[in-house]
């Protein structure tokens, strides 16, 4: 089961999403991204999704609003995906992408976008789910750090 999660539900999310930030190397943090993600619900800079297996919550995902001003609509960044290592391969990642695609068909988003590693094996997942690879553009990012 998928459901979107509300910030009631923090403490549902904080260790999962801490799980993620360790796994892209980061220090665990638990305070950290407690905070964070409070911040985010407080200011409604998200919508995070939550996979159960039972009343377990295995995995998450959070979405960013964004906005194409080419199209004057809006759309979604699919910014964190993430399934607890032990509960990989029973399609929770499937579960929860589906749900945020019909999330954004059912409130007229003109769609989602992602980015992962190229070397990243859930490509396949996406490509299966309806999501096409960017060819015809590249990605630059700039530090200001």
């Amino acid at each position: 089961m998928v459901r979107q999660v509300h910030i009631t539900e923090l403490e549902l999310i904080v260790p999962l999403f801490d799980q993620y930030r360790v796994f892209y190397g980061q220090a665990s943090d638990l305070n950290g991204a407690k905070a964070f993600l409070e911040a985010r619900f407080q200011n409604k800079e998200s919508i995070i999704m939550v996979g159960f297996k039972g009343d377990i919550p295995v995995g998450f995902l959070q979405l960013y609003y964004s906005f194409s001003s080419v199209s004057l609509e809006s759309t979604l960044i699919l910014n964190d995906l993430f399934v607890n290592q032990n509960y990989r391969n029973l399609g929770i990642g499937s579960s929860l992408l589906k749900t945020a695609q019909e999330y954004c068909r059912k409130n007229q988003f003109k769609g989602l976008a992602l980015e992962t590693a190229t070397d990243n094996p859930a490509q396949k997942l996406y490509e299966k789910l309806g999501w096409t690879r960017d060819s015809h553009c590249f990605h630059y990012f700039w530090t200001a750090k």
